[in-house]
Formats: C-alpha cells, structure tokens, sequence
C-alpha cells in the first residue's frame, strides 16, 4: 500500500469504491431489517400466524450462524467476493419465498433461507473491511456502515408501513428483493477491480466446524418453537438450551462463555447486547399496534428515532472513541440501551403515554451506536490475515445466536404471560436484564493497540 493510499480517508479516490459499496450492502440489510420489523404485526394477523410471530424473526437469526461459518472458512481461503456474492443470491431469494407465501409456515421457510444470505453477507463484507483499509480506518468505516441506517430509519418503517397499509405487506419483501439484486449487480463491479485475496490462506478442515452450525441452528429453531410442544415445552427447552451451549463453543474463542478477558469477552457482550435490542425492538411496534391501535405507518416511528441515534453514536464513537475508551463506552452504551428498554416496560405496565417509549427508545440506538462498531474494530484489532474470517464470523454468530436464543425465549414468555395481560411488560423485564448482564463482560474488554490502528 502507497504512503498516500494509506493517509487517504475512506472516501478517497483509492477506497471511495469499495467504501460507497458496502456501505449500500449495509443499506440494503437495514432497510430490510427495519421495514420487516414494522409490518410483521400485519403480516402475522394475515397469515393467522401468531404463534409463530417470535419464530419469523429467530428463524433468519437461526440460520445466519451457517453462513456466517461458511463464509468465514470462504473469506479465510481466499477474496471475500465469492461468498459475497453466494450470500446476496440466498438473501433475495429469501425474500422471494417471504413475500409470495400462502402461509405463515411458508413465510418461516422463506426466513430460513433469507437468514443463510443475511449471515454470509455480514462476515464478508468484515473481511472486505479488514483487507481493504488500513487498521486506522476500521472504526471510521463501521461508524459509515451505522450511519447507513439513516436514511434506512428516516423512510424504512414509515414507508413499509405505508406499502403494507395502501398496497401489500407483500411488497416489503419483494421490493427489497428487487432493490438488493439491482445494487449489488454495482456493488460487485466495484469489488472486483481489487484484491481481496491472502498470501496465507488457511486451510484448515471446516466440516466440523459446519456440523456445529447446523447444530446451532437447530437447537435456536427447537427453542423458538417449544412453546407448541404442549406438556413437554420444558424439556424441550432446556434441552435446547444444552444443544446451544455445547455446539456454540467451538465456533468462538476459547473463554467466551466465561468471558475471558479479551477478544472471549468482545465477542460475548455483542451476544449479550444484541440479544436485549433485537429482542426488545421485535415487541415496540406490536405493542403500539395492540394496545395503543397504531397503524403500521404510525408504529414504525418507534423504530425511526432509535435507528437515528444509533447513526450519530457511532459517527461519536468513529471520531472520540479512543478517548472514551472501552470501559466508558460499555457504561454509557450499557445504561442508555437498559434504559430505553425499561421505557417499554414502565409503558406496558402503567399505560404510559406511547409518546414517551417513542422518545425513549431513541436512548437504545444511542447506546448501540456506541458500542457496536467499537466491538467490531476491537475484533479486527485482535486479529491477523489468517483468522479474520474467523473472528469476524464468530463475532457475527455471538450476535446471531445471542439475538436468536433472547427472540425466542421472550416469544415463549410473552405466550405463557399473555393471557394475564403481561406479556409485553414480561418480555421488556428480560430485555433489561440481559442488557444489565453486557456489563459482565463489557468491563473485560482489554485492549488490542486499536488506538494505532482506529
């Protein structure tokens, strides 16, 4: 790499390129993250699909762990592109089978396959990153990949509500189908004017490592739907929950159950902190359209401010994280995510007005904002050329697994407390105790020199 290359910013003539796509690979994720989440009220009430309502998120959860091994063991042998591209075609294809199933089931189904894209294109687009740039701008594009949720967050969820409400919810998935095919047909152009390959390629037997994923998946999958195994839900679950934390572990670092100081406890509180969001988040636009008779339009701003401060934490933490420093970033980020996540919690149990969750929930992208980008860079930080497809993907499947096995257990819990009334306040109770349980390891970060290489 030149000496001007390597003083250049991200958005220089040498990387503008690479920058620009993928930070559209990261728009296209957003949006249909977003829009998904704000129309599946509707979808589930059309499909009469409520039992599976927790099951069509976890489910594309579940089965991103498989592409996030498989692109990993990819990106480790060779250009990150291959993967990329496998990934994209498994996402839009996903979608496809979403947007024109008969039924809930076959809405799951196409879930499945979309979580398989979703996983590959996540590791691979972290080792693009770590290829492409110098160390000293890998929190400067994660600050640009979260700020990529902006646009995203100001029209994603008021706009998917819009289309499920005058059109179809049918065409939230089909147009983002549409949309990820055409820009990625400009995003691999761009990509493959550069080398993205390693002079030491790894070669390690992955088989193993496979068998593990699937494992994973299945057991995240046999959670989400223990609740209609009747008698035996308990048995079930637990042995769900035995499955996971057996076949987890050969595909993060050693130490990362007992968040060993270091990269174990990176890749542990991005579990943790993911789990609390995503798990929360699926519950704020349902219990605007339950309790509150939000339209979808109206129930996708819940969503809209968050997403916006999620996109200036970060561009925060890209410019002054290093002089925050990893501790205080965990404290703030963790106190404004457990906080956001009580606003849920206090709104469903005294009726607040939703205007307050709406404002609140704002406070859990902040804390996102800060915490999640950093991860990243401190995962690249304690990396080398040899295994960033591995500690990228076992950083992804934390977040994947992590996000699956909360979504599950509050969809089980917010089924048995229903019939009381206090489904919602239930699944907020546990989103503010696992983002409590982030500060475990968030305080056991360490340090990997980032501060050179930010």
């Amino acid at each position: 790499m030149s000496d001007t290359r390597a003083a250049a910013g991200i958005w220089s003539a040498g990387y503008v390129w690479v920058t620009l796509g993928a930070v559209a690979m990261i728009f296209l994720a957003a949006t249909q993250a977003l829009a998904v989440t704000t129309v599946m009220p509707v979808v589930s009430a059309d499909l009469d699909g409520e039992a599976l309502y927790a099951a069509a998120f976890s489910a594309t959860v579940a089965t991103s762990v498989i592409g996030m091994v498989v692109a990993g063991a990819w990106c480790d042998r060779s250009s990150p592109l291959g993967p990329l591209t496998a990934a994209v075609v498994l996402f839009a294809a996903g979608l496809v089978v979403a947007g024109l199933a008969p039924s809930m089931e076959v809405l799951v189904a196409g879930r499945l396959l979309q979580g398989l894209g979703t996983g590959g294109q996540t590791v691979a687009l972290y080792v693009v990153v770590a290829r492409v740039f110098p160390g000293r701008l890998h929190g400067r594009v994660f600050a640009a990949f979260s700020a990529a949720w902006v646009i995203p967050s100001l029209v994603g969820p008021v706009l998917a509500g819009a289309v499920a409400e005058f059109l179809h919810w049918r065409w939230v998935f089909l147009g983002v189908a549409v949309l990820t095919l055409a820009a990625f047909a400009l995003v691999s152009l761009r990509l493959r004017g550069t080398d993205l390959g390693t002079s030491q390629p790894d070669r390690t037997p992955v088989g193993a490592r496979l068998l593990w994923a699937v494992l994973v998946a299945g057991g995240a999958l046999a959670l989400t739907l223990a609740g209609s195994a009747g008698a035996w839900m308990p048995a079930v679950v637990v042995a769900s929950i035995v499955v996971l934390v057996l076949t987890v572990r050969p595909l993060v670092p050693a130490g990362t159950l007992r968040a060993a100081r270091g990269l174990p406890s990176v890749v542990l509180m991005r579990g943790l902190i993911a789990g609390a969001l995503f798990g929360a988040e699926v519950y704020v636009p349902k219990l605007l359209i339950d309790e509150y008779g939000f339209s979808p339009v109206w129930a996708g701003l819940g969503l809209t401010a968050a997403a916006l401060m999620w996109a200036f934490a970060a561009a925060v933490q890209g410019r002054w994280g290093d002089h925050l420093g990893n501790a205080r970033i965990t404290m703030i980020g963790t106190a404004l995510l457990a906080v956001a996540i009580a606003s849920g919690l206090a709104t469903a149990v005294w009726g607040l007005h939703p205007a307050l969750l709406i404002a609140v929930w704002s406070l859990a992208g902040g804390g996102m904002g800060l915490m999640y980008p950093r991860l990243t860079v401190l995962t690249l930080a304690y990396s080398t050329p040899q295994n960033q497809g591995f500690n990228s993907s076992a950083l992804s499947i934390s977040d994947a697994v992590g996000s699956a096995v909360v979504i599950a257990t509050m969809g089980l819990v917010f089924t048995t407390f229903a019939a009381t009334g206090a489904g919602f306040a239930a699944v907020f109770a546990l989103g503010v105790a696992v983002a409590l349980a982030g500060l475990v390891p968030g305080l056991r970060l360490g340090h990997a020199h980032e501060e050179a290489r930010a």
